[in-house]
Protein backbone atom coordinates (compact mmCIF):
# COMPACT_ATOMS: atom_id res chain seq x y z
CA UNK A 1 0.00 0.00 0.00
CA UNK A 2 2.80 2.44 0.86
CA UNK A 3 4.57 1.65 -2.41
CA UNK A 4 1.43 2.15 -4.47
CA UNK A 5 0.64 5.43 -2.72
CA UNK A 6 4.08 6.79 -3.64
CA UNK A 7 4.31 5.25 -7.12
CA UNK A 8 0.92 6.47 -8.41
CA UNK A 9 0.44 9.68 -6.44
CA UNK A 10 1.21 11.94 -9.41
CA UNK A 11 -1.08 9.84 -11.63
CA UNK A 12 -4.05 10.53 -9.36
CA UNK A 13 -4.18 7.62 -6.92
CA UNK A 14 -5.38 8.51 -3.43
CA UNK A 15 -4.91 5.88 -0.72
CA UNK A 16 -7.04 6.05 2.42
CA UNK A 17 -6.94 3.48 5.20
CA UNK A 18 -9.84 2.53 7.45
CA UNK A 19 -9.00 1.01 10.83
CA UNK A 20 -11.86 -1.15 12.06
CA UNK A 21 -10.87 -2.70 15.41
CA UNK A 22 -11.07 -6.40 16.15
CA UNK A 23 -9.91 -6.25 19.77
CA UNK A 24 -10.86 -3.82 22.53
CA UNK A 25 -7.41 -2.18 22.78
CA UNK A 26 -7.67 -1.26 19.07
CA UNK A 27 -10.50 1.15 19.91
CA UNK A 28 -8.02 3.45 21.64
CA UNK A 29 -6.74 6.15 19.22
CA UNK A 30 -3.31 6.32 20.87
CA UNK A 31 -2.70 2.63 20.14
CA UNK A 32 -3.64 3.16 16.49
CA UNK A 33 -1.39 6.21 16.25
CA UNK A 34 1.51 4.22 17.70
CA UNK A 35 1.00 1.44 15.15
CA UNK A 36 0.70 3.87 12.23
CA UNK A 37 3.95 5.58 13.20
CA UNK A 38 5.85 2.33 13.74
CA UNK A 39 4.72 1.02 10.33
CA UNK A 40 5.65 4.37 8.71
CA UNK A 41 2.18 4.81 7.21
CA UNK A 42 1.85 8.36 5.85
CA UNK A 43 -1.54 8.19 4.07
CA UNK A 44 -4.62 9.10 6.15
CA UNK A 45 -6.23 6.40 8.28
CA UNK A 46 -9.86 6.79 9.36
CA UNK A 47 -10.85 5.41 12.77
CA UNK A 48 -13.88 3.18 12.29
CA UNK A 49 -14.46 2.16 15.91
CA UNK A 50 -18.25 1.96 15.49
CA UNK A 51 -17.98 -0.19 12.29
CA UNK A 52 -19.91 2.31 10.16
CA UNK A 53 -17.41 2.10 7.29
CA UNK A 54 -17.15 -1.69 7.63
CA UNK A 55 -20.94 -2.09 7.43
CA UNK A 56 -21.39 0.43 4.61
CA UNK A 57 -19.02 -1.64 2.45
CA UNK A 58 -20.58 -4.90 3.71
CA UNK A 59 -17.01 -5.91 4.45
CA UNK A 60 -16.15 -9.41 5.63
CA UNK A 61 -12.42 -9.59 6.35
CA UNK A 62 -9.16 -8.02 7.51
CA UNK A 63 -7.49 -6.87 5.34
CA UNK A 64 -9.72 -5.81 2.47
CA UNK A 65 -8.96 -3.62 -0.54
CA UNK A 66 -11.51 -1.53 -2.46
CA UNK A 67 -10.75 0.41 -5.65
CA UNK A 68 -13.06 3.36 -6.32
CA UNK A 69 -13.07 5.19 -9.64
CA UNK A 70 -13.21 8.96 -10.23
CA UNK A 71 -17.02 8.86 -10.18
CA UNK A 72 -17.14 7.23 -6.75
CA UNK A 73 -18.06 3.76 -7.98
CA UNK A 74 -16.47 0.65 -6.45
CA UNK A 75 -14.91 -1.08 -9.44
CA UNK A 76 -12.95 -3.83 -7.70
CA UNK A 77 -12.59 -5.36 -4.26
CA UNK A 78 -10.40 -8.06 -2.77
CA UNK A 79 -10.47 -9.75 0.61
CA UNK A 80 -7.37 -11.00 2.40
CA UNK A 81 -3.69 -11.10 1.56
CA UNK A 82 -1.91 -11.83 -1.78
CA UNK A 83 -2.95 -11.12 -5.39
CA UNK A 84 -0.99 -7.86 -5.23
CA UNK A 85 -0.11 -7.95 -8.91
CA UNK A 86 -3.75 -8.26 -9.95
CA UNK A 87 -4.77 -5.37 -7.66
CA UNK A 88 -2.03 -3.14 -9.08
CA UNK A 89 -3.03 -3.90 -12.67
CA UNK A 90 -6.59 -2.77 -11.87
CA UNK A 91 -5.15 0.41 -10.33
CA UNK A 92 -3.28 1.07 -13.56
CA UNK A 93 -6.39 0.46 -15.67
CA UNK A 94 -8.52 2.85 -13.62
CA UNK A 95 -5.85 5.57 -13.67
CA UNK A 96 -5.56 5.29 -17.46
CA UNK A 97 -9.35 5.45 -17.71
CA UNK A 98 -9.16 8.71 -15.75
CA UNK A 99 -6.66 10.19 -18.20
CA UNK A 100 -3.29 9.27 -16.69
CA UNK A 101 -0.53 8.75 -19.24
CA UNK A 102 2.99 7.36 -19.19
CA UNK A 103 2.24 4.65 -16.64
CA UNK A 104 4.67 1.77 -16.57
CA UNK A 105 3.10 -1.66 -17.01
CA UNK A 106 5.32 -3.37 -14.46
CA UNK A 107 4.06 -4.15 -10.98
CA UNK A 108 5.68 -3.44 -7.63
CA UNK A 109 7.79 -6.18 -6.08
CA UNK A 110 6.92 -7.03 -2.48
CA UNK A 111 10.08 -7.04 -0.37
CA UNK A 112 8.85 -6.19 3.12
CA UNK A 113 10.50 -7.68 6.20
CA UNK A 114 9.39 -8.55 9.72
CA UNK A 115 5.66 -8.65 10.36
CA UNK A 116 5.05 -6.88 7.01
CA UNK A 117 6.61 -9.69 4.97
CA UNK A 118 4.20 -11.64 2.78
CA UNK A 119 3.08 -14.93 4.35
CA UNK A 120 4.23 -18.26 2.95
CA UNK A 121 0.88 -19.87 2.19
CA UNK A 122 2.53 -22.81 0.38
CA UNK A 123 3.34 -24.55 3.66
CA UNK A 124 1.11 -23.00 6.31
CA UNK A 125 -1.19 -25.59 7.85
CA UNK A 126 -2.11 -23.75 11.05
CA UNK A 127 -5.16 -21.45 11.13
CA UNK A 128 -5.72 -18.25 13.06
CA UNK A 129 -6.59 -19.35 16.60
CA UNK A 130 -8.30 -17.21 19.23
CA UNK A 131 -7.63 -17.65 22.94
CA UNK A 132 -10.75 -15.99 24.39
CA UNK A 133 -13.69 -18.35 24.82
CA UNK A 134 -15.91 -16.51 22.32
CA UNK A 135 -14.02 -17.96 19.33
CA UNK A 136 -11.55 -20.45 20.82
CA UNK A 137 -10.97 -23.77 19.06
CA UNK A 138 -8.80 -26.83 19.78
CA UNK A 139 -8.15 -26.04 23.45
CA UNK A 140 -6.24 -29.06 24.79
CA UNK A 141 -5.61 -28.43 28.51
CA UNK A 142 -7.42 -31.12 30.52
CA UNK A 143 -9.37 -28.57 32.59
CA UNK A 144 -12.69 -27.23 31.32
CA UNK A 145 -12.75 -23.44 30.99
CA UNK A 146 -14.93 -21.64 33.52
CA UNK A 147 -15.78 -18.39 31.81
CA UNK A 148 -14.60 -15.15 33.43
CA UNK A 149 -13.17 -16.96 36.44
CA UNK A 150 -9.66 -17.41 37.80
CA UNK A 151 -8.54 -21.02 37.55
CA UNK A 152 -5.37 -23.08 37.34
CA UNK A 153 -4.64 -24.93 34.08
CA UNK A 154 -2.31 -27.79 33.20
CA UNK A 155 -0.46 -27.75 29.89
CA UNK A 156 -1.28 -30.64 27.52
CA UNK A 157 1.51 -33.24 27.56
CA UNK A 158 1.60 -33.85 23.78
CA UNK A 159 -0.79 -31.56 21.91
CA UNK A 160 -1.90 -32.64 18.44
CA UNK A 161 -1.31 -30.38 15.45
CA UNK A 162 -3.12 -27.04 15.84
CA UNK A 163 -4.08 -27.78 19.45
CA UNK A 164 -2.94 -25.57 22.29
CA UNK A 165 -3.21 -25.17 26.05
CA UNK A 166 -2.53 -23.02 29.09
CA UNK A 167 -0.50 -23.63 32.21
CA UNK A 168 -0.78 -21.64 35.42
CA UNK A 169 -3.39 -19.30 36.87
CA UNK A 170 -5.44 -17.56 34.16
CA UNK A 171 -8.77 -15.76 33.83
CA UNK A 172 -10.22 -16.60 30.42
CA UNK A 173 -12.71 -14.02 29.15
CA UNK A 174 -14.51 -13.69 25.82
CA UNK A 175 -11.57 -11.94 24.14
CA UNK A 176 -8.42 -13.07 25.92
CA UNK A 177 -6.78 -14.98 28.74
CA UNK A 178 -5.27 -12.83 31.50
CA UNK A 179 -2.35 -14.26 33.48
CA UNK A 180 -2.89 -13.84 37.21
CA UNK A 181 0.40 -15.03 38.73
CA UNK A 182 3.67 -16.46 37.50
CA UNK A 183 4.68 -18.89 36.24
CA UNK A 184 2.32 -18.95 33.29
CA UNK A 185 2.72 -20.63 29.94
CA UNK A 186 0.98 -21.18 26.58
CA UNK A 187 1.85 -24.12 24.31
CA UNK A 188 0.83 -24.59 20.64
CA UNK A 189 1.62 -27.40 18.17
CA UNK A 190 1.86 -25.67 14.77
CA UNK A 191 2.99 -26.05 11.15
CA UNK A 192 3.97 -22.73 9.55
CA UNK A 193 6.98 -20.55 8.77
CA UNK A 194 5.81 -17.73 11.04
CA UNK A 195 4.07 -17.74 14.40
CA UNK A 196 2.58 -14.50 15.72
CA UNK A 197 0.69 -13.83 18.92
CA UNK A 198 -1.41 -10.77 19.77
CA UNK A 199 -0.41 -9.76 23.29
CA UNK A 200 -1.18 -6.81 25.55
CA UNK A 201 0.07 -5.75 28.98
CA UNK A 202 -2.66 -4.99 31.48
CA UNK A 203 -3.47 -1.28 31.73
CA UNK A 204 -1.03 0.62 33.95
CA UNK A 205 1.10 -2.55 34.16
CA UNK A 206 4.85 -2.71 33.76
CA UNK A 207 6.37 -4.44 30.70
CA UNK A 208 5.95 -8.21 30.74
CA UNK A 209 9.02 -10.37 30.14
CA UNK A 210 8.76 -13.69 28.35
CA UNK A 211 10.86 -16.63 27.13
CA UNK A 212 10.03 -18.61 23.97
CA UNK A 213 10.96 -22.23 23.30
CA UNK A 214 10.72 -24.23 20.07
CA UNK A 215 10.58 -27.99 20.66
CA UNK A 216 11.93 -27.34 24.14
CA UNK A 217 15.00 -25.32 23.04
CA UNK A 218 15.83 -21.67 22.41
CA UNK A 219 14.70 -20.66 18.89
CA UNK A 220 18.16 -19.51 17.75
CA UNK A 221 18.03 -18.42 14.11
CA UNK A 222 14.31 -19.24 14.04
CA UNK A 223 13.46 -16.34 16.35
CA UNK A 224 11.01 -13.69 15.18
CA UNK A 225 11.62 -9.94 15.15
CA UNK A 226 10.22 -9.65 18.68
CA UNK A 227 12.27 -12.52 20.12
CA UNK A 228 16.02 -12.76 20.77
CA UNK A 229 17.86 -15.95 19.69
CA UNK A 230 17.86 -17.09 23.33
CA UNK A 231 14.05 -16.82 23.32
CA UNK A 232 13.76 -13.74 25.50
CA UNK A 233 11.51 -10.78 24.81
CA UNK A 234 9.31 -8.12 26.35
CA UNK A 235 5.72 -6.93 25.90
CA UNK A 236 5.48 -3.14 26.18
CA UNK A 237 2.38 -2.25 24.15
CA UNK A 238 -0.69 -4.07 22.81
CA UNK A 239 0.00 -5.42 19.32
CA UNK A 240 0.88 -8.44 17.23
CA UNK A 241 4.26 -9.93 18.15
CA UNK A 242 6.26 -12.04 15.69
CA UNK A 243 7.77 -14.73 17.90
CA UNK A 244 8.94 -17.35 15.37
CA UNK A 245 10.21 -17.11 11.78
CA UNK A 246 11.67 -20.44 10.70
CA UNK A 247 14.63 -20.47 8.34
CA UNK A 248 14.75 -24.18 7.49
CA UNK A 249 12.25 -26.83 6.35
CA UNK A 250 8.75 -26.40 7.76
CA UNK A 251 7.62 -29.32 9.91
CA UNK A 252 5.30 -29.75 12.89
CA UNK A 253 6.82 -27.93 15.86
CA UNK A 254 5.80 -27.28 19.46
CA UNK A 255 5.89 -23.63 20.49
CA UNK A 256 5.92 -22.55 24.13
CA UNK A 257 5.94 -19.08 25.64
CA UNK A 258 6.49 -18.62 29.36
CA UNK A 259 5.70 -15.27 30.95
CA UNK A 260 7.99 -14.11 33.74
CA UNK A 261 5.63 -11.38 34.95
CA UNK A 262 1.84 -11.42 35.51
CA UNK A 263 -0.69 -9.12 33.89
CA UNK A 264 -0.47 -10.15 30.24
CA UNK A 265 -3.49 -10.56 27.98
CA UNK A 266 -3.03 -13.28 25.33
CA UNK A 267 -5.56 -12.84 22.52
CA UNK A 268 -4.89 -14.48 19.16
CA UNK A 269 -2.40 -16.69 17.28
CA UNK A 270 -1.80 -16.03 13.57
CA UNK A 271 0.45 -17.88 11.14
CA UNK A 272 2.02 -17.30 7.76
Amino acid sequence: MKSWAAKYKDAGLVVIGAHTPEFSFEHEPMNVETAVRSLKVTFPVALDSDYRIWRSFDNQAWPAQYLVDAKGRIRYHHLGESDYGEIERVIQELLKENGATGLASDTTGVSAVGIEAAPDWTDALSPETYIGYRQALNFASPERVHKDSIQVFTAPAKPSLNHWGLRGSWNVNAESALLQTVPGKIAFRFHSRDLHLVLAPAKEAKPVRFVVRLDGAAPGENCGVDTAPDGSGEIREPRLYQLIRQKGPIVDRTFEIEFLDPGVHALDFTFG
